[in-house]
């Protein structure tokens, strides 16, 4: 089995929203993404998505983005973005995702021996007190999904962030050494478009920090592992 990455699809099959206005790498996009996908992706295949997954607002807006995804190969880990305005609660959400299709939240998920854990993050360092709650609210959530990997046997594990678990010069953050202490063979993360991979940190710890935001990837999912 192999384990791919591809965060913010930014999905809107209801109410197009033409994200060329964020930049040409944007360019062809969804179409792009779906693509992309099918050249990479084989129904074996695990695929992360940490977020940003649709544009929509409501949960029943949400799922025709949903249900293409599902109809991708490989089967999928969804987590929250800080667009997912859609993401109801998770009981309510797992009630009506397709077969082949996970979400995580405050949990973890082992698959085939491959285990996932994340949560969604927020900036750093904190720009205002909310910042600093809602900072500190996602450091409890990793806690809790690290956690559930206990007595859960499992050979490697990712951890998926939606934002960058590291600072704006790349300094560590709360979340990126707490994930670093369960030593992942991987830690993945989006949210940043426009940014220059070689101006970001590539490894922290010896653990591999892979950018998956769709854009800087070209909508092709990036290759984690491979095992078995």
């Amino acid at each position: 089995m192999r384990v791919f990455a591809i965060a913010d699809p930014h999905l809107s099959r209801l109410h197009p929203k033409p994200m060329t206005i964020f930049g040409p790498n944007w360019q062809g996009h969804p179409e792009a993404f779906f693509r992309g996908w099918r050249e990479v992706v084989a129904e074996g295949d695990l695929v992360i998505v940490p977020g940003d997954i649709s544009w929509a607002m409501r949960l029943g807006e949400a799922l025709p983005d949903l249900l293409d995804l599902a109809a991708l190969p490989g089967k999928k880990v969804l987590l929250k973005g800080n667009h997912d305005y859609w993401w109801p609660s998770i009981s309510r959400l797992r009630a009506v995702l397709p077969e082949g299709m996970y979400a995580l939240q405050n949990d973890a998920l082992v698959l085939d021996g491959v285990a996932v854990a994340g949560s969604r993050g927020w900036q750093y360092p904190p720009a205002t007190p909310e910042d600093e709650r809602i900072f500190a609210r996602e450091v409890e959530r990793l806690k809790l999904s690290l956690q559930d990997l206990k007595g859960k046997p499992y050979r490697h594990l990712v951890v998926a962030f939606h934002f960058p678990p590291f600072g704006p010069k790349g300094e560590a953050t709360p979340l990126l050494e707490l994930a670093a202490e369960a030593k992942p063979q991987a830690i993945v993360y989006g949210h940043l478009h426009g940014a220059d991979p070689e101006k970001l940190p590539k490894e922290y710890r010896g653990i591999p920090l892979h950018l998956v935001a769709a854009d800087a990837l070209a909508f092709r999912p990036k290759l984690i592992l491979e095992v078995g």
